[in-house]
């Protein structure tokens, strides 16, 4: 059971939004969302971090702040174990299978998915045309996000897994110099370099890598994390998943108060 957590809150008409996951030192979200509200002269609202070590631990957040949460975000590794608690998740496209974005309304949970529309949003804008393979690394939540995308665009995509789980997918030591040169563009889903493991990486081969490639990591801290700077040295031009945070983020803002 969750340890009973004692938010001081900002009046008795405080307007409560929080972030679910573990662990939550990477997370920009509460420092966004507070500078979003002073910024904005929202006097009454409130964004607060809900690092909880079991899924089941949501229920206790929800009984101790039940009539003072609006909305909630979700973020690894419960996008997927979250469903469960969803009252209704006809909000989220049938192919994700994953949540990101929780709207309380009359004490009903609304499960969405934003991460999709943050990484197309964050994503196009660099994609060339010769852009017409990916290699998706991860398996969960977020790159269920990703592959949404990239079926929207038309590109083919192969997921990569520690095992080879289908016709779809190959194993980090399946990945050769061909299939790498045919897949211009590597998107990294997984947690692999991201704070405070930053000289973490993904296992694939770099050497392989040319300026026709085209990585992306949604690890945004750090910046610039080992994964792309091993992209960055062979030429590639990189991007991480500051955009696509904001962008979801605000997401969430709108359906949080429709």
């Amino acid at each position: 059971m969750l340890d009973r957590i004692n938010i001081p809150l900002v009046s008795k008409d405080t307007k409560l939004f929080g972030l679910i996951g573990y662990p939550l030192s990477h997370s920009f979200s509460k420092q966004y969302f507070e500078a979003k509200f002073e910024r904005e002269g929202l006097k009454d609202y409130q964004f607060e971090n809900f690092p909880i070590r079991s899924i089941s631990e949501l229920s206790d957040i929800l009984q101790q702040y039940n009539s003072l949460l609006k909305g909630i975000a979700v973020t690894i590794p419960y996008k997927q174990q979250v469903l469960d608690y969803i009252d209704s998740t006809t909000a989220i496209p049938a192919e994700l299978a994953a949540c990101n974005c929780i709207k309380i309304s009359d004490g009903k949970l609304l499960g969405y998915n934003t991460d999709w529309i943050g990484f197309e949003k964050s994503f196009t804008p660099i994609l060339q045309t010769y852009h017409k393979k990916a290699l998706v690394l991860g398996t969960g939540g977020a790159a269920k996000a990703v592959c949404y995308v990239l079926k929207r665009l038309n590109i083919s995509y192969t997921l990569v897994s520690r095992k080879n789980q289908n016709d779809h997918s190959v194993s980090y030591n399946d990945l050769t110099e061909r299939i790498i040169k045919e897949h211009t563009i590597i998107i990294n889903t997984t947690p692999k370099g991201m704070y405070p493991d930053i000289d973490e990486y993904p296992l694939i081969p770099y050497e392989n890598i040319t300026s026709a490639h085209y990585l992306y990591d949604l690890v945004y801290n750090p910046i610039k994390s080992r994964f792309l700077k091993k992209g960055e040295e062979r030429g590639a031009v990189i991007k991480n998943g500051a955009d696509m945070l904001l962008l979801q983020a605000e997401e969430n803002w709108k359906i949080w108060n429709s």
